[in-house]
């Protein structure tokens, strides 16, 4: 078993995806139950359709049934699973409310200052204007603004699946000046795959 990058984007996956041997790169429309049923993990991207993507969901409740993670980028503006809800924008946002704080230790950030990823090129922002909903029984990993807004959390389901989400862009991308980008996207693998 192997982890899908569902890719849902034209041209070739990104830069970090394409080439590990953990992954399987498909293409969004070609993705099959059969694909997602003999997976140990998903990684999806903000691009994803999801409306289509909720035809997909017996298939990745079954994957979290068994124990598989699922690593979500973007805003939840579909309902996939009991429990989680739709992303809330940052209202009139200033500067202030971008701020990013680390609300718990993580293996995906280990080492790296939440504050470095809080800029691209001196512009706040990039990171994510907004958050997903943190689900009961879910662990808030980084917060933005006065209100530390749980921009990235871990939810560990009842039947020990999992699921990530960054309420961003995708987070292999937001590297931040200090050129993380590579790193956040090699231990988004390895969470998916169940190494961390």
């Amino acid at each position: 078993m192997s982890v899908l990058f569902v890719h849902s984007h034209f041209g070739p996956p990104p830069a970090g995806y394409a080439g590990d041997e953990r992954l399987t790169v498909i293409r969004e429309a070609e993705l099959t139950e059969g694909h997602i049923d003999v997976a140990r993990g998903i990684i999806t991207t903000t691009h994803l359709d999801q409306i289509g993507w909720l035809e997909h969901m017996p298939a990745v409740s079954r994957l979290l049934e068994r124990g598989g993670n699922w690593f979500f980028n973007g805003h939840v503006l579909r309902r996939f699973l009991p429990g989680l809800d739709l992303y809330r924008p940052l209202e009139r946002p200033k500067r202030a409310d971008f701020a990013m704080v680390r609300l718990s230790e993580h293996p995906i950030f280990a080492g790296i200052a939440q504050k470095s990823l809080e800029e691209n090129k001196g512009v706040a922002g990039f990171y994510g204007r907004g958050h997903n909903p943190l689900p009961a029984g879910g662990v808030a990993v980084n917060g933005i603004g006065p209100a530390l807004l749980p921009i990235d959390w871990e939810w560990r389901l009842p039947g020990g699946g999992r699921v990530f989400s960054h309420a961003g862009n995708d987070l292999g991308g937001m590297g931040g000046e200090a050129g993380h980008g590579a790193l956040l996207t090699s231990r988004i693998i390895a969470w998916a795959n169940g190494e961390i």
